[in-house]
Order: structure tokens, then sequence, then C-alpha cells
């Protein structure tokens, strides 16, 4: 079985009526000798697979990772299917055998082809969508897959559930997905400073220029939650600009829905501090990196975007108005500004675009554990969106913005942002910035947190704040009990 993208380039030379109807980037299943049909013209289970690919972009799934994820399991699947002997549509009996030995093909079998409980439980997700999809539009009969009903609270609404018994049980979600506390969040972002524990220069790491780029983002994204794509795309043009005084209150933070996830476009907010870090970065240390130096993007990845007039919404390309929203990531590695340079905000520096911020904190987590901090997790960018997010909750349900918007209220500096934070309920704030669809769909993310930890230092800082009074009228309730 072969995966490839597909590409409509030079499709006129191509023995067909019309350009085929099928986005570029999708990706195709094509078995081994390169047929589609059978011996007798029935249609292979890679068809149906295709079709079912393509279906994807107006179901809600306009990401081409989530094409790719997806037709990678399938590939998976198929393959192993072939190798013995059963048919994709098959009998349901046959096939619960086969996705039995699957199971132990894929978690006890050989290292190099074994998975752990999450990826395992991803891919019967995206199997039993197919099936399901495969059912309805008639392309077999039955699903491998049994499932059991159950119920649960969606905005308020009991709504039933269908639970895949395929998967496997996992541990209690909040254990499994991971946040930076304060303190390793702070030794982070000085270990990508090139510093110490205690902000001393580290005289065993060479501190290179990039250093305080490092820093300037890690301590952006943890203030503001971006994404990986979000903030390695992101343009100088696009940086909030930074406000005349120190303000309590974060600054609001527009994102181009061409470099959000599904292309929702969403607004958050970063704090005055990290802002004004990037600000620094950005006039000082990144136009020494970009001083004298001519970007020109590589050929394939297409013409040069001249970029004249830019301003906060968009600027001229190539002589038309675009707006900053509706360019994708491929069309901005492409910009090149009036004075010759990438407008991205991270550089290296030889002043190129700057885009591999996975192996930088990689690598930075791991000189924290060898040096200082052997429990010091590998740090992934998605793990300084939770740190944010758990951050951000812990300062709302303990009243930090609310108490920050009164005074700012009393000085009528921000009153929109102050009466958005007194008026809102936490949950509704987390919900925007993490730009989720509903208020449920934080709660579930946010269940996956250790978000009971807030809550009881929230309650141990009001017990203290009672004093030991409370703690003896509560004692009193209880001395004339008698044991049975």
């Amino acid at each position: 079985m072969q995966l490839i993208n597909f590409s409509s380039s030079g499709w006129e030379s191509w023995d067909v009526a019309r350009q085929p109807l099928i986005r570029n980037e999708m990706p195709v299943l094509v078995d081994d000798d390169l047929l589609f049909e059978d011996v007798s013209g029935a249609p292979r289970a890679a068809t149906a697979v295709n079709h079912w690919l393509r279906e994807f972009p107006l179901n809600g799934a306009p990401a081409v990772r989530t094409w790719r994820n997806n037709a990678s399991c399938l590939c998976e699947w198929l393959t192993y299917l072939k190798a013995r002997g059963v048919r994709p549509f098959g009998d349901r009996p046959e096939l619960r055998a086969a996705l039995s030995m699957y199971a132990e093909y894929r978690l006890a079998g050989d290292l190099k082809d074994r998975w752990d409980h999450s990826t395992w439980n991803l891919h019967m997700g995206m199997l039993s969508s197919f099936y399901q999809w495969a059912r309805d539009e008639s392309w077999c009969e039955t699903v491998p897959f049994t499932y059991r009903m159950g119920c649960r609270m969606a905005d308020g609404v009991l709504v039933e559930v269908r639970q895949n018994m395929a998967k496997l049980r996992m541990p209690r979600p909040h254990t499994t997905i991971k946040y930076l506390e304060t303190d390793f969040a702070e030794l982070f972002v000085r270990a990508l400073a090139g510093l110490g524990p205690g902000g001393e220069p580290d005289t065993r790491y060479r501190r290179p220029r990039e250093a305080t780029r490092n820093a300037a983002m890690g301590r952006y994204v943890l203030s503001s939650g971006l994404r990986r794509q979000e903030f390695t795309y992101l343009t100088i043009y696009e940086v909030p600009p930074l406000p005349r005084r120190p303000t309590t209150l974060p600054v609001l933070m527009p994102l181009a829905e061409a470099i959000t996830k599904g292309e929702k476009p969403r607004t958050t907010w970063v704090h005055y501090e990290p802002l004004a870090e990037l600000h620094q970065y950005i006039e000082l240390d990144r136009a020494a990196s970009a001083e004298g130096f001519i970007w020109r993007p590589p050929a394939k990845l297409g013409n040069p975007l001249l970029v004249e007039e830019p301003d906060w919404e968009g600027a001229y390309l190539n002589g038309e108005r675009r707006p900053w929203r509706k360019l994708r990531p491929s069309e901005r590695l492409r910009l090149v500004t009036p004075d010759g340079q990438s407008p991205l905000v991270g550089l290296q520096s030889t002043g190129k675009p700057f885009v591999d911020w996975a192996t930088v904190f990689r690598r930075t987590s791991k000189r924290i554990r060898e040096r200082y901090e052997p429990r010091f997790p590998t740090v992934a960018p998605h793990r300084l969106r939770h740190s944010m997010a758990m951050k951000t909750l812990a300062d709302l349900v303990k009243g930090y913005y609310q108490r920050a918007a009164a005074l700012v209220a009393n000085t009528e500096d921000d009153a929109a942002m102050a009466l958005y934070l007194t008026k809102s309920e936490p949950m509704l704030v987390l919900r925007d910035l993490l730009g989720h669809t509903s208020v449920s769909t934080t709660e579930i993310y946010i269940s996956r947190l250790d978000v009971t930890r807030i809550f009881r230092e929230v309650h141990e800082g009001s017990h203290a704040a009672h004093g030991p009074d409370a703690e003896a009228e509560a004692s009193a309730e209880f001395a004339d009990e008698v044991d049975d």
C-alpha cells in the first residue's frame, strides 16, 4: 500500500478532460500494483478511503495534518489486512478476529511495531469513523467494532454518547497531560536565555545570540497560550503595540485565522512584561540578526511576496492589498519586507526565518535535567499552552484579574477589558482565550489538568484568611459527638 500527497501541478498533460476535483496535499492511498479496481472491476478499499479523505474539508477537518494522520492510520490497517488475506469490507467475525490480532501486534509485538495506549486509542477512533462512514455510504454492511452507550452532561443538557469498546482504559486524564508549574516555567525561560536557576550566567553554556530570541518567545507563549504554528509564523506587524505605560491588565492580541487550528479566528491576550520583552528583542537582537542580510525564499516555496506599506491589518503584496489574517504559513515564509528581510518574529543569527522551536525547547529541557533538575520534563511547544491555561485559570479563580480590573476601572483605562473580566465567569474567559467552540470543550480540557490543585490552594488561602477562630468554631460543631 502506497501513501502519496496529491498535487495538481501539470494536470493539463494528463489524459483527463478537466482538473481533478482533489485538493492539493490531499493524501491518496494506492495499492502496490497502482490499480484502484479488481479484475472484476469492483473498486478496492483504497478507493473508499480516498473518497472518505476527500470529504474531510467539508466535515470540519480543514487541517492537512488531520488528513495525513487519518490516511496513515488507514494505510497501516489495510496493509496489515492484506498481508493476512483479510478483506477490509468482509464478514464481521473475520474482521473482529483480525482486529484482535492487530491489537496483539500493536500492543505486545516487536518493539519497532509497538504503540502506546494513547496511539492505539487514537487509531481506533479513526478506524471507527471510517467504518461508520463506509456503512452509511454502502461500502460495507457491518463494522468490526462494538459500542457501549452512556450519557454525559454538555452545556447543561444530558446527551447520549457512544464508547468504542476497542479502546483501552487510560490513566486519569490529568495524569497524562502535563504543564509547567510557576517555578519550572521560570527555570525554563531562564535556561532559554542561557542563565542558571538563580538568573546567573550559565558558564558551561556558550550563550548564543539566539538566547534572547528564545527566552522572549518562550515567555511570550507562556503568557499568551499560542500554539506552535501561531507563534512560529507570527509577523512583527501582528505583535500588539506596547502600551504607553505598564498595565496590570493583559493586552488583547487578535490571531490570524490562516494560522490558527481549524482556521478559526480568535483573540487571546499577553501580559505587559512578556510583550515588552518581545518588543525589546525585535528592536535590538532581531534587528542585529537581520542587518545586512537579504532574505529571498527558496524557489520551492514560490515567488517572493514583496511587502509594501505594512500596518497592523495587512500590506500590499506584489502590488495588491492583502490582510495578514489570510496568509497561511507557506505564504508567510515567502514574505520579504521593504528592507529585504523576513517579517517573521523569530530569525536565525543569519537573518533567515526560524521555525524549529520544538528542537530548541527539547534541547533546553535536556540541559536543565542534566545540570539543574533531574525531574524536569521534556517541553514541547504545546506544553507551554497547557501551562498558560492552568496559570490563567488559577489567577481567575483567585480573583487576581478581577482585582486588577477594579483598579483599572477606577482610572477609566481599558474599561472594556475591565468590564469583561469582572462580568465573565472564569471558564468563559478561558474558553475565549483558548479558542474553544464551547465552554464544555474548555471544561473537558481543564479536567485533564490538575484543576483540583487550584481550588485546593484557594480554599487553603481562604482558610488562612479566616484565622484560628474559624477553625475553633468548626471544631466545636463536633465536640459533643459520641461514637456509636
